[in-house]
This record gives structure tokens, C-alpha cells and sequence, in this order.
């Protein structure tokens, strides 16, 4: 950390800073604080934009910009002659340590750090080349990181040089559009890693701000420079802006900042550069870093749903809320911001069906305010589809299972039951909705036509009534379902409006059938003539309840072979083919389902990958994780009964761990917040050890008689978790 003088210097600089700006906003308001602009919630997930210049009369889409941008830029200043390379600054960074003399990399880093330009000529690989495309900054990647590295192995007055330099950069006056050598510098200054500590913050901040207010043209090329980062780089610069975002919001000493209502800016503006950052990591396949690690956990402590409500209500005003930047709000908090959002619509539909049957002068009654659903076992998926279509008007009310001929009162459990029993027999091969792939071990819709496709509709307010109520689903769909599932993501007021559609590529196919996605690939890649040697057309065909059929990928498909001109053509098409058209109406109908239950604003705040963890859960158990959470009443944890138990349990194979955890919860699944969210509890059994564990699954509760040693309790615990249908009242 720097020493205490430095902190007073840098009060003085911004101090310095604050008055530069006043007095330019006196001016013309041309540095104004970066104010948030949310875009109407019902145009899709689009990502809202920063307020500019008031001389930008003009927005740019930074998806829409061209390759090479046409408009024309201000030229670019001549740079100082520096020629000092990698070696050399090593070289003076060994005398400086050997001798402790420490001029000649002061004068380095009070030089190079003076001003952009001199960053410029510092680090651009060539002084006299304009690199002016969105392929290559220009910036010495190695000697930018070499410098870094060393500076915080310099004495203090080194580092505060390095600062001063940074404020000169940031207060000159700018008269029109930034250069690209203005970007470079930024570029640069962002991998600063002195910004790590909280009394460089003010200077951050400041820097921040400019960056945030550029133009989106120059944001296009910051992004694209951005992905060229080395990972290492890349993620520490992502680490930092997540840290000053935290400390701004939970400050561990508040006096080190200005007071909150003086910076406001602070925390739009950090989040408008992650955004940058994390547009750049989507850019690239595989992604530079994973999404999860732009996940900021200090929001889950924070007010979600006032920062949900303000979205929703002040869509087109210029507050700002996280929700508006969805990629940094963890998967629990957006579970949290769900799970609220379907018990707020739940109270609601129950209250206005109480209103309208006291308005009709009829005696309320409890059933009124839950989704009764009553099922035969033997006559599941009948019967279940017959009351969820009976009942469509009360999907958005809280669900309750009655298992016909059974004493079980749905507390939660039996919920879970009927959920994996149904999901157990609709996925089955024998009844046909489903594919299984062995090789990609998911399911896929099948393409067989048919006449009704309600049983797709039932699959999907399935899904939906899991989300809505928190239950976890055991279905193996590929990452392409869930992004067709968010396309769109709102459902749209026009019907004729095509949905389920989605972008899709050779990966989604190798995904679901590998096999055939690699033999697509070959043909990609074949060498020879393909028209000759494959002797295929722009046609596919499918076989349906043993009957070949024929399509056409385009019109008159049949006639037009695959040459290698047109084979990429040929290989698009097939896939859209496979994973849209030939199952259009199959998942029409399972969309309009998941959709009838689950319409909420708050899937606009999801990606794909974490619908399906909502969803269905996490498949990784951790026993250990477990144990660790365990709550017990009637026992102890050094007890030898719950020794035994653990020392069992712990040994399982996984089919046997997740039978227990299925008789224990009512599910095999992991729920998002891990094991700890379970709040398993192990009670004590007053009862003879004669007796199998009994388990209710409403509060995730298993009672274990006191069993005398570990043979025994193996013994009775594996009979029990085995067979384990149904449920009783003692």
C-alpha cells in the first residue's frame, strides 16, 4: 500500500479534480456525470447505453458498427521519440535494485506516465504506423506487462509519479472526438494494477468516468482491443472493477471516499467499463474467462428487488439499476429476484380470486387461493395434462399435489413426487415425445408430426412450474433449449410472431448428435470435390413411424447439389433445419407452456446456461457439503449413530447418494445455492431400530432410529432409500 502522505496527496488531487470539473460543467455541461439511459423493458435485452456529449447528436450500435469505421477522425499528434526497449528497462531495473539508486526508472515512469501521449510512445509497437483497425491496438502487450509487474516493486515516490502523471492525462482539456492513440492510453491505464488499492480510488473513478463517456464508436474498439488481453490480465482487470464497486457500496473505512451523494457517478460509470469488458469476453469462443466471474456476490446483499422494481417502473428515466446490466448479478440473486417475483404474482392472482368470488356474494374457501392438481398414479400424464388444462387460470397460483387413494398431505413433498414421476414416464423412449441420444446423453423433441402437440405444451408449464416454485427438474435438454427458450425472451403480443427460433451453429449440433455434426464438419473440411464425391443435394431425410421423407432445405433443394462454393450454405441450413424447422411446432408449443407459467420481466436478467441451472439444479453431489450443513434435533454430531450415518453415506456410490437424497428431499438434484440450501436435518426416531428411516420430504427432514452399529444402519438405510414410492400418514 502507499504511505500516508501519499493519501493526503491524493485528497489534493481531487480535490484538484472536482474543481477542473465544476467549472467545465459551468461551461457546457461537456463533462457532465454518466447518467444511465434504460431502455424500454419490452424492446428485449438490450444492454441500455450511457447518456454522452450533448454534441452527440447521433447513437451508433456497437453489434451494427462495420468492420473499419468510415467516419473520419482527427489526426493523430506526432509522438515523442522513446526507444526504450524491454531489455533495457529490465536492464536499469537490476541496477536500480543492485545499487538503490532508483533515478533513472523514476525518470522512466514520471516520463512514460505524463501524459498519452507519452504512454503512446512508450508502448505502441510502431510510433509511425496509425493502427487505426479493431484487429490490432498497436499496444507491446509484453512491455505493458513487464512495467506493470515491476511498479509495485518501486519505492513510493516512484509510484506516486506514476499517479501525478495519470491525473496530467486525465485533466488535459479535449476539444473533439478522442484519437486512437487516446484509446490506446486507456486501454493501457485500465491494466494499471495500482488501482487495486482503495487510495488510488479517486484517480479510478476519474478515469472510469472518461471511459464511460465515450462515444460507442470508440467503445466498438475498446472491445475488440479488449479481447487481445491475456487472460491473466484480462481477469485482474475484471477483479478490480468488481472490488471498486463493492467497497463503494460497502466501504470497509467510508472516510477514504467522498460521501456517496458526491460520487453517484462512481458505480454507473465502473459498471458501463465491466460491461465493455465482459462484451468482449462473449466475442470469443471459448470465452476469455467465464461468465461467472463477472458475478459481483456483494449484490446479493443488497436491496434486489427496490433495484427490480426500479427497472421495471423507471424504464425509460435515467436511473440506474444493476438489473440493467444482468451479467453481474449472481445466479442465487437472480433466483432470489424470481422466487419474489412469482410470490408477489402468486398473492396477487389469490387475491383477486377472493374479490371476485366475495363480489359474487360466495363463500371463499382455502382451495381457491392454490392450484389443486389431483392425479392417479396409474394415469399420471393424463391426468395431469386434464388438470392443467382445466386449470389455466390458475397456473400462477401456488401448486398442490393429491395423489388419488393416498393420506399424503402436500406440505412440499408430494410437489416433488409428482414432478419426477411425470418428468420420469414423458421422457421414456416408449413414449415418444423425446429422443435420447446416448453419445450427448440429452434428450431432443422429437420431429415426428402429429395432430396435437399439447403434451409439449404440458412439458413446458412443467418446467414453468418448477421455476415458479422453486422445484428442481431432473431433464437432460442440451444448452441450445434453453436459448431457444429466451427467444424471446417476453412472449410476443403478435402471434404470428415466430418463436423459439434462435442463432444456431455446428456446436449446438455437436451438443445433441455429435456423430452427425462431426461428419458436417469433414465435409467442411474435405479437400477433394465435393460435388463428385458426395453426391448430395440441398434435400435431408427423416424417417417418421418407419416412412422415409424427403425436405427441401431451400427451394428446390433436390436439384441444386453441394458443391465447395456452397457447402457452408449446406450445413447452416442443415442445422437450422434439425434444431428449429423440423421441430417448429414441438417447441411452439412447449415455449407457450414454460412461458404460461414463467412470464416475468425477470427472465430478461437471465442467460441460458443459468435457466437451466434454475431448472435443474446442479447434477454435482457434495456429500461432504452436506455433512457440513447438517442440522440435528434429537442427536448429535458426535453421536455414533450419525457417525455410522456419515461414514455409510460418505461410501455410497452416486446412485445410491442420490436415492437418498431423493427419499430424504423429493429430489436427486442440487438446488442453485448449493447443498447449504437444502437445510437438511437429521432427527432423532423414538422408535424400534426394528424400524426403516422415515423421511419428510416437505421440510427435507430424515428421522433415523438409534441404530446399534454400522452394519444395521447400512442395512436399513439402503431398504429404505430403495424403495421408497408413495406416501402415508402415521
Amino acid at each position: 500500500g502507499l504511505e500516508e502522505g501519499a493519501k493526503n496527496q491524493f485528497s489534493t488531487f481531487s480535490n484538484f479534480i472536482t474543481t477542473i470539473n465544476q467549472k467545465k460543467e459551468g461551461i457546457g455541461n461537456r463533462n457532465s456525470p454518466t447518467q444511465l439511459v434504460i431502455p424500454n423493458i419490452k424492446n428485449g435485452r438490450d444492454l441500455p447505453a450511457l447518456c454522452l456529449d450533448v454534441r452527440q447528436k447521433q447513437r451508433l450500435s456497437m453489434e451494427t458498427l462495420p468492420q473499419e469505421l468510415k467516419a473520419p477522425f482527427p489526426p493523430e499528434p506526432s509522438l515523442p521519440i522513446r526507444t526504450k526497449t524491454v531489455k533495457d528497462f529490465q536492464d536499469d531495473m537490476e541496477k536500480s535494485k543492485a545499487s538503490g539508486d532508483w533515478k533513472a526508472v523514476h525518470n522512466f515512469y514520471s516520463t512514460t506516465f505524463d501524459s498519452f501521449l507519452e504512454i503512446n510512445a512508450a508502448f505502441k509497437k510502431d510510433t509511425n504506423s496509425p493502427f487505426n483497425t479493431i484487429e490490432d491496438s498497436g499496444i507491446d502487450a509484453k512491455f505493458v506487462n513487464v512495467v506493470y509487474d515491476a511498479l509495485l516493486t518501486t519505492p513510493q515516490d516512484v509510484q506516486k509519479s506514476v499517479l501525478k502523471g495519470i491525473i496530467n492525462g486525465l485533466l488535459q482539456e479535449w476539444t473533439g472526438p478522442r484519437t486512437k492513440d487516446d484509446l490506446r492510453a486507456y486501454c493501457i491505464l485500465l491494466q494499471n494494477p495500482q488501482f487495486s488499492n482503495t487510495s488510488t480510488y479517486v484517480i479510478y473513478a476519474h478515469l472510469l468516468r472518461q471511459i464511460a463517456a465515450l462515444t460507442e464508436a470508440d467503445h466498438h474498439f475498446l472491445v475488440h482491443w479488449s479481447k487481445k488481453i491475456s487472460q491473466k490480465r484480462f481477469k485482474q482487470v475484471v477483479e478490480r472493477l468488481l472490488q471498486f464497486i463493492s467497497l463503494r457500496l460497502f466501504p470497509a473505512k467510508p472516510e477514504e471516499f467522498p460521501p456517496m451523494v458526491k460520487c453517484t457517478w462512481w458505480i454507473p460509470s465502473a459498471t458501463k467499463v465491466l460491461s465493455l469488458f465482459n462484451a468482449a469476453n462473449s466475442l470469443i469462443s471459448p470465452p476469455i474467462i467465464s461468465y461467472t466471474d463477472f458475478y459481483n456476490s456483494t449484490l446479493d446483499h443488497i436491496d434486489l428487488m427496490e433495484e427490480y422494481h426500479n427497472w421495471q417502473c423507471y424504464g425509460n428515466s435515467h436511473r440506474f439499476s444493476f438489473c440493467q446490466y444482468p451479467f453481474i448479478i449472481s445466479i442465487a440473486a437472480k433466483k432470489v429476484i424470481i422466487q419474489r417475483d412469482s410470490e408477489q404474482q402468486m398473492i396477487s392472482i389469490a387475491r383477486q380470486s377472493l374479490v371476485d368470488k366475495v363480489s359474487r356474494r360466495q363463500k371463499p374457501d382455502m382451495n381457491m387461493l392454490f392450484l389443486n392438481v389431483k392425479v392417479r398414479r396409474t394415469h399420471l400424464v393424463s391426468d395431469s395434462l386434464d388438470e392443467l388444462a382445466r386449470k389455466k387460470a390458475d397456473l400462477k397460483k401456488k401448486l398442490k399435489v393429491t395423489f388419488v387413494g393416498e393420506a399424503g398431505l402436500d406440505m412440499g413433498g408430494l410437489t416433488k413426487e409428482w414432478f419426477l414421476l411425470l418428468i420420469r414416464q414423458i421422457f421414456h423412449p416408449d413414449y415418444g415425445m423425446f429422443t435420447y441420444h446416448k453419445d450427448s446423453q440429452c434428450h431432443w423433441f422429437s420431429s415426428f408430426k402429429c395432430d396435437n402437440y399439447s403434451e409439449f405444451r404440458l412439458v413446458g408449464a412443467l418446467m414453468g412450474l418448477a421455476v415458479y416454485n422453486s422445484i428442481t427438474l431432473d431433464i437432460r435438454f442440451p444448452p441450445c433449449c434453453y436459448k431457444k427458450l429466451l427467444s424471446p425472451p417476453i412472449v410476443p403480443c403478435d402471434h404470428n410472431t415466430l418463436v423459439g427460433i434462435c442463432g444456431v451453429t455446428l456446436d449446438d449440433l455437436f451438443q445433441i448428435m455429435p456423430e452427425l455434426a462431426h461428419g458436417l464438419s469433414e465435409l467442411l473440411s474435405y479437400e477433394g470435390n465435393v460435388e463428385e464425391d458426395f453426391y448430395s443435394t440441398f434435400q435431408v431425410f427423416q424417417e417418421e413411424f418407419g416412412v422415409i421423407k424427403s425436405y427441401n432445405l431451400k427451394p428446390n433443394g433436390d436439384k441444386i447439389p453441394v458443391t465447395n462454393r456452397n457447402r457452408k450454405e449446406y450445413v447452416q441450413l442443415y442445422v437450422d433445419f434439425l434444431l428449429n424447422k423440423s421441430i417448429y411446432k414441438q417447441f411452439a408449443a412447449f415455449y407457450y407452456g414454460f412461458h404460461s407459467v414463467c412470464a416475468s420481466y425477470a427472465l430478461l436478467l437471465l442467460r441460458p446456461e443459468e435457466v437451466e441451472i434454475l431448472v435443474c439444479g446442479s447434477p454435482e453431489l457434495d456429500m461432504s457439503a452436506l455433512q457440513r450443513s447438517t442440522q440435528y434435533e434429537g442427536y448429535q454430531k458426535t453421536d455414533p449413530t450419525i457417525r455410522y450415518f456419515w461414514d455409510v453415506v460418505l461410501g455410497f456410490s452416486l446412485d445410491l447418494q442420490k436415492k437418498l437424497l431423493h427419499f430424504a428431499t423429493g429430489s436427486d438434484r442440487v438446488p442453485v445455492g448449493g447443498m447449504a440450501d437444502l437445510n437438511f436435518k437429521i432427527s432423532k426416531s423414538e422408535t424400534s431400530t426394528n424400524w426403516l428411516p422415515v423421511a419428510h420430504t416437505c421440510f427435507n427432514q430424515l428421522c433415523l432410529p438409534p441404530y446399534k452399529n454400522k452394519k444395521e444402519l447400512k442395512q436399513k438405510l439402503i431398504i429404505g432409500i430403495s424403495n421408497a414410492e408413495g406416501f402415508g400418514l402415521e
